[in-house]
């Protein structure tokens, strides 16, 4: 998404979370590797909810310290998920690159590919040595990618209030550019149906809204040329459908892992105050119709705080939640920021919607996808930087 008007960041703050149990010395003897690393992390929640944020990711950095305190266990669901011997690590990052989106790993060429939407490129990282340069120039002011089934890129080209895919002949393929006789917005991020290779995508139209991340439509209105929407796009035929417009405006996108939910982030708190900051959820029905649109997670939480005399308070605090991806559990991992310290980073939900986990970054996160040869790392856009941290789950989909 566009950079929304930030809000006030809050004081340096700790997420509210309980104390865990810590197990008795003749189980702990008992338990193999891997339950040990999981026991481990358990026993963190605990320091995460004093740390002070202040972490160096410098080149000349300190090594890590094991357990990661900026993974955060807010629920004991989400504790076999943070492996106890491996770190957030910062891949890349640039002072001249202005703001990171779009990120997909492809799983052939072992690459993982984000945009810099202001800078009108894409940028490449290689999984072999970890070298980063530009892979497309101009891009349209590229913001969501990713790959269908058959390994050719597609982007959501903001400049151009396009659709794109990328051939294998270097030629591109427009994809969707108008629906109803109006130009599109300025789509956003976008995924693949496995089943039929229909192309779904949102369009809230960020980048019509401002020159800096592509080209401003001749108004103020936050709807720069129709209702935001999120559309389903059948490539067989080239029919482009509307599948629902009811929510302020579509982000992140993803489906659960059966494909029969899809996910939406809305941030459409940047432009309209009544608009909540949540993501929804709605029933995938014969595959390409949506129903029973509902709230699925409130980005709204609790805080932990140092109060004016020295003790901790507690604060509520909402910020927006941007890309999304599921795992193979069904879990939901979030993109977030706007808020600050201790909320800033990537929110997990489990399928329920319940917040189990915390990934915390010093910048705002604006996306996130699952690669890696075993699709088990995340990779997190944010701001100008590139993290990466693995995890003990796997991406439910290709990128």
């Amino acid at each position: 998404m566009t950079s929304p008007t930030p809000q006030p960041a809050a004081s340096p703050v700790q997420p509210a979370v309980s104390q865990p149990t810590t197990p008795t010395s003749p189980q702990h003897e008992r338990l193999g590797r891997r339950r040990f690393l999981a026991t481990t992390v358990a026993g963190a929640v605990a320091l995460a909810t004093a740390r002070a944020w202040g972490r160096d990711y410098s080149k000349d950095a300190p090594p890590p310290k094991y357990p990661d305190p900026d993974i955060v266990v807010l629920d004991p669901r989400f504790a076999r998920y943070k492996i106890g011997n491996t770190a957030i690590q910062r891949i890349y990052h640039s002072k001249d690159m202005l703001w990171a989106e779009g990120p997909a790993w492809n799983g052939v060429g072992r690459y993982f590919i984000w945009s810099d939407i202001p800078n009108n490129v894409q940028l490449r990282w290689l999984d072999d040595d970890g070298h980063v340069s530009r892979f497309r120039y101009p891009s349209g002011n590229s913001n969501g990618n990713t790959f269908d089934y058959q390994g050719r890129q597609i982007s959501c080209e903001h400049g151009n209030r396009r659709v794109v895919r990328y051939e294998y002949d270097g030629s591109v393929t427009v994809l969707a550019d108008s629906y109803n006789g109006k130009p599109l917005n300025a789509p956003n991020d976008v995924v693949v149906h496995p089943d039929d290779g229909a192309v779904w995508f949102t369009d809230p139209g960020y980048g019509s809204l401002l020159n800096y991340e592509g080209n401003k439509a001749p108004n103020d209105s936050p709807q720069p040329y129709q209702k935001e929407a999120v559309y389903r796009l059948d490539v067989s035929t080239g029919k482009l459908t509307k599948v629902t417009d009811e929510i302020y405006k579509p982000n992140g996108l993803c489906f659960s892992p059966d494909y029969k939910k899809l996910y939406v982030a809305d941030t459409g708190a940047s432009h309209y105050p009544d608009a909540p900051k949540n993501i929804k959820v709605w029933e995938v029905v014969d595959g390409s119709k949506l129903a029973n649109g509902r709230e699925f997670a409130d980005m709204s939480m609790e805080l932990k705080r140092k109060g004016e005399n020295g003790g901790l308070m507690v604060e509520k605090v909402a910020g927006l939640a941007d890309g999304i991806r599921a795992d193979i559990d069904g879990n939901i991992w979030a993109a977030a920021g706007w808020v600050g310290d201790g909320y800033d980073g990537v929110h997990i939900f489990a399928p329920d919607g319940t917040r189990i986990g915390l990934i915390r970054l010093p910048e705002i996160c604006s996306n996130v996808c699952f690669g890696g040869p075993r699709r088990n790392r995340l990779f997190m856009t944010a701001s100008t930087s590139i993290y990466a941290v693995y995890v003990e789950t796997r991406g439910a989909h290709i990128t």
